[in-house]
């Protein structure tokens, strides 16, 4: 009970903190997961089912402030979509799963402690680097089990292709149909693996979404608690990468 009690806090903590920067949090549930000692053969579809809604919170949030860009979403979402679902048929070996999840975490890590510079005017997004970004990060999103705005929304801020704001609303988006595709493709493949306490967990992320998608959309910000998460993403990547 105690575990679970824990595992169910720091779910809830990850969606909080992702939600509130337009993300929909899949890589920090599946670093809890490797710290947790959850199987790996149920990690993937869980994180992906956990994204969903808060990835949708999330979204919500931000368009109801005004920040979401449809010419910005749209170039990435047209190649990742079929791509993600692609992805979501794979099966990966446990090595190769881990080592792959650890790289992306590393993503996560510099999305959650980097302080992007935003005062530089954005420029237009070139149509094939959209679609060669987009169907990238959907194909890699679909075989590890992550919507991909760890990947995207770094991205999308180094090539200043849109603000913070703008960024974290496409971002949520861009994870919500994603996850959603990845989900189809693993239906496909012969189904997904769920955790007994699914419910529960998805419960303690809308939770941490719903707040986190509030305080993110109202310029809150949390550089502590950030940095005390990437810590802990850190631990995991680690223990990916060593065991």
């Amino acid at each position: 009970m105690t575990s679970l009690l824990l595992l169910l806090l720091l779910l809830s903590l990850v969606a909080f903190l992702y939600s509130s920067v337009g993300h929909g949090g899949a890589s920090g549930y599946l670093a809890v997961m490797v710290i947790m000692g959850v199987a790996p053969a149920m990690m993937k579809s869980s994180a992906l089912v956990m994204n969903l809604a808060v990835s949708l919170f999330s979204f919500i949030g931000f368009y109801r402030a005004g920040h979401f860009r449809f010419k910005l979403f749209l170039p990435f979402a047209l190649a990742s979509i079929p791509m993600a679902f692609l992805g979501g048929t794979m099966t990966l070996s446990d090595t190769i799963y881990k080592k792959i999840l650890a790289a992306c975490i590393l993503f996560s890590i510099i999305r959650l402690i980097y302080k992007f510079d935003t005062d530089e005017k954005n420029r237009p997004i070139p149509i094939w680097a959209g679609f060669l970004s987009g169907g990238f990060i959907g194909l890699l999103s679909g075989m590890i089990g992550i919507g991909g705005g760890i990947i995207l929304s770094p991205l999308m801020l180094l090539m200043r292709w849109a603000n913070l704001k703008e960024t974290a609303a496409v971002s949520a988006l861009f994870i919500f149909v994603n996850s959603l595709s990845g989900l189809y493709g693993q239906l496909q493949k012969g189904g997904i693996s769920l955790p007994e306490n699914m419910k529960l967990a998805v419960l303690a992320t809308i939770i941490g979404g719903l707040a986190g998608s509030y305080f993110g959309s109202q310029k809150f910000q949390i550089p502590t608690l950030k940095k005390l998460l990437a810590v802990g993403l850190v631990i995991a990547c680690l223990k990916l990468i060593l065991t």
